[in-house]
């Protein structure tokens, strides 16, 4: 990179947006990722208005151990924003994070949606990329990102399936010349998993646990097959005895966590298998011999990509970076001219 260019990459602002349910990744123009934080801001409530406490990281670890005037909102629930004000203050606190000068001009911003958003969901996605200080926005669709993120031959006349399982939504997608030849969400992603952990733990243990402790099970014994043994890796765990009403240690075994996720497992099989048995032959003969591609943090849990290939018989593969595929993908089409043809104005 030479002198002239480095400079105006320094000065220039545009930048691409993974705006996820879980996390927000920010990609500037030149510079790649710079910013991936919690999607969650801490608001305190004095006197009827509105003060942000903490943002991202810093909020996410305040939840469920906040004071009563103090309260953690998840300004995006299932993939789409539920609480525009407060998705308005989060992205103008990420984009003013990441810019590097307060003289470069308005960035241009590339924010990816959910295949399936109405257009009242996009409305609300390019208002507030244009409230915190875009001069232009554009949408690409999360699908299509994830496979660019993912090194897939989106531009070329040839089908490639990715499967992206985000904390709010999973995206099923077959993808050729730039556009989406069939598309499905399926309203699973890993929240709904966190969910089904609580839920299972309270059900059979008695035992209230919360969010974050939900995803470190998740994380760390979280499977989508039952273990060969009947029990496979155990973990302890904390919260409130519901019986005692006093906080409990118990242990849970990776068996009872694939047992707590069948549900979630068996809804994302469904909608893989409902886009291959609507694509066209041609495109389903292609994916035979390309396979399909698992993007996003849901792909990160053990096993799944096994089960997807139980059950369709095809050649299935987590990419290299799933947890960024998204961030990447929408980077390289605010980067790359080839892909100009991908967004949507909006």
């Amino acid at each position: 990179m030479n002198i002239w260019n480095s400079f105006t990459s320094f000065f220039s602002q545009d930048m691409a947006i993974d705006l996820g349910t879980a996390n927000t990744l920010v990609y500037v123009r030149g510079r790649g990722i710079v910013l991936n934080e919690s999607s969650v801001v801490a608001i305190e409530m004095i006197n009827g208005n509105t003060n942000v406490v903490a943002v991202g990281n810093e909020a996410k670890v305040m939840m469920g151990r906040t004071a009563g005037n103090i309260e953690c909102i998840r300004p995006l629930r299932d993939g789409v924003i539920a609480d525009i004000d407060i998705a308005e203050k989060m992205i103008k606190h990420f984009i003013k994070k990441v810019q590097t000068s307060r003289f470069g001009r308005y960035p241009q911003i590339i924010v990816c949606v959910p295949s399936g958003s109405t257009s009242v969901e996009k409305r609300a996605i390019r208002d507030a990329a244009s409230n915190a200080g875009a001069s232009k926005v554009y949408l690409i669709e999360e699908s299509m990102a994830a496979a660019i993120g993912a090194g897939m031959p989106v531009t070329e006349p040839v089908g490639s399936m990715v499967v992206d399982i985000g904390g709010g939504t999973t995206e099923v997608a077959v993808l050729s010349l730039k556009g989406l030849a069939y598309t499905t969400s399926v309203r699973v992603g890993g929240d709904k998993m966190d969910e089904a952990i609580v839920n299972y733990v309270r059900r059979n243990h008695n035992l209230l646990i919360g969010e974050m402790t939900a995803e470190r099970i998740k994380k760390e014994i979280g499977t989508a097959k039952p273990p060969a043994d009947g029990i496979g890796m155990t973990i302890d765990i904390k919260g409130r005895d519901l019986m005692n009403g006093v906080p409990n240690e118990i242990q849970i075994s990776q068996a009872q966590i694939a047992e707590a996720l069948a549900e979630q497992v068996a809804t994302i099989v469904q909608g893989v298998r409902a886009v291959l048995e609507n694509i066209q032959p041609e495109l389903a003969a292609d994916i035979v011999d390309q396979g399909i591609v698992l993007t996003g943090g849901g792909a990160l849990l053990a096993n799944l990509d096994v089960v997807l290939r139980e059950s369709t018989g095809l050649p299935v593969s987590v990419a290299d970076e799933p947890l960024n595929c998204v961030a990447i993908g929408t980077g390289r089409a605010l980067e790359d001219p080839m892909y100009r043809g991908v967004l949507i104005s909006a």
